[in-house]
């Protein structure tokens, strides 16, 4: 279902889309993101869309969800319209039909225990490159159902060929997805249809032109490009941001799970945190409680901090770090 908001508003010629997945309570890394994707889009006087990733049956909660969205509206974020990529069911399947049409999808059985064996190059995210053991396997016939038949994953055969692509930022993002990654999957063993297909057929649903999102997340750029290629999908632009990270196990690790909402609200109102996070992106010079709507005039993309930011969580506040 579709929330709408801004009614009367006439629709923007660009659209951003926040999408957190809920399978987690929102930290902070989630609302700094949730931020800079709003200040980003006020800025331009751009429409924005809430989207819920829920479609992971094992991992993804209502009550993630619901947690989520009140955050959000306790940073103090609005959005033009809110969905749940989970009742968007019938435009996955026609974007499948459609690849299927074109023998574009084929059955595997590997499992993630045979891939993450598999001898390097890894792909550039860190994942398991798919090496293409089952590219030559067929879907049973239409007579037999089809790729809705089929019990086993699906894979994607992508083309091979480079994919220019830079982010808003200056960095690079070309990439040819078919030898550095291999086929993605694009509706798993389960049933669930997988993130890099859903994310392009959602985003070309409610006409999204940018995507605003964590740096951890460029890497699949290219094959985003390279599956909306296929389905005659407009090209968004990009632009990723710094993440904020945490010591964990003795090193560094993008920031998730050491606190969540429930124990941030008993620590700070909302425009505390907002301030916290305004100053540890670079936004604004001290940490001064603010809301983000005082933060619309005068953001720019260029006061961003580029590097990553440590913050620590001592049990009371959050601390940041170099």
């Amino acid at each position: 279902m579709t929330h709408a908001a801004g009614v009367g508003r006439e629709r923007s010629s660009e659209v951003g889309r926040f999408a957190p997945s809920t399978t987690g309570s929102a930290h902070p890394g989630t609302l700094l993101a949730g931020l800079l994707c709003w200040l980003d889009a006020r800025s331009r006087d751009a429409d924005l869309w809430l989207r819920f990733e829920d479609l992971d049956p094992q991992r993804c909660r209502p009550e993630y969800l619901e947690t989520l969205r009140e955050a959000l509206a306790w940073l103090g974020l609005d959005w033009q319209g809110e969905e749940r990529q989970s009742d968007w069911g019938p435009g996955h399947a026609e974007a499948l039909d459609a690849l299927a049409a074109r023998d574009l999808l084929y059955p595997c059985s590997c499992s993630r225990a045979q891939l993450g064996a598999a001898p390097p190059p890894r792909a550039p995210d860190g994942s398991a490159r798919y090496p293409g053991t089952c590219r030559d396997r067929r879907l049973p016939s239409a007579a037999e159902g089809g790729w809705r038949a089929c019990a086993d994953a699906l894979r994607l055969r992508l083309p091979s060929g480079r994919i220019e692509l830079r982010d808003e930022s200056g960095a690079d993002l070309s990439e040819d997805p078919a030898e550095s990654y291999g086929d993605p999957v694009v509706r798993r063993r389960d049933g669930a249809v997988a993130y890099h297909l859903a994310s392009v057929v959602d985003d070309r649903r409610i006409g999204v032109t940018r995507i605003v999102r964590g740096r951890d997340l460029a890497p699949s750029s290219a094959v985003q490009v390279a599956i909306g290629r296929l389905l005659g999908c407009p090209e968004p632009r990009y632009r990723h941001h710094l993440l904020l990270l945490e010591e964990r196990g003795g090193k560094l690790a993008k920031f998730h799970g050491a606190v969540g909402f429930e124990a941030l609200r008993e620590s700070y109102r909302g425009e505390e945190l907002c301030g916290l996070l305004a100053h540890a992106c670079g936004l604004r010079p001290d940490p001064a409680a603010v809301r983000p709507q005082d933060l619309v005039t005068d953001f720019r993309w260029a006061d961003v901090r580029g590097r990553d930011r440590r913050l620590d969580w001592d049990g009371r506040a959050l601390h940041l770090g170099s």
